[in-house]
């Protein structure tokens, strides 16, 4: 954990099933654990956004197109302004919503 630049932890019991209630939920930025005990892992993702935006943090590079795809399309914040990437997704995904719509 020490080498994650940023994103949400569950710690879970030894032997238990990832659907058991998880031992520990929080939240790392690099590499400290600023967050812990939290209720959920949404309500860690929804701290860890506005941890990011509080103390001005940039996306690390390599998880750019994730932070995005869950900013834009699954927070609908500033969601009009996509990447070709993240707006392909956002077609995909809304796809199956359109057949079925155009089958009724």
């Amino acid at each position: 954990m020490e080498q994650t630049v940023m994103g949400v932890y569950v710690i879970l019991k030894e032997g238990e099933l990832p659907d058991d209630d998880p031992q520990d939920i929080g939240v790392l930025i690099e590499g400290v654990e600023v967050l812990s005990d939290l209720s959920s892992i949404a309500q860690a993702c929804a701290l860890l956004f506005g941890l990011i935006y509080c103390l001005n943090l940039s996306y690390p590079p390599e998880l750019k197109c994730t932070f995005e795809v869950l900013q834009k399309i699954f927070l609908n914040l500033n969601g009009q302004r996509l990447s070709s990437k993240a707006q392909f997704l956002k077609n995909k995904l809304l796809e199956p919503l359109f057949l079925m719509a155009q089958s009724l």
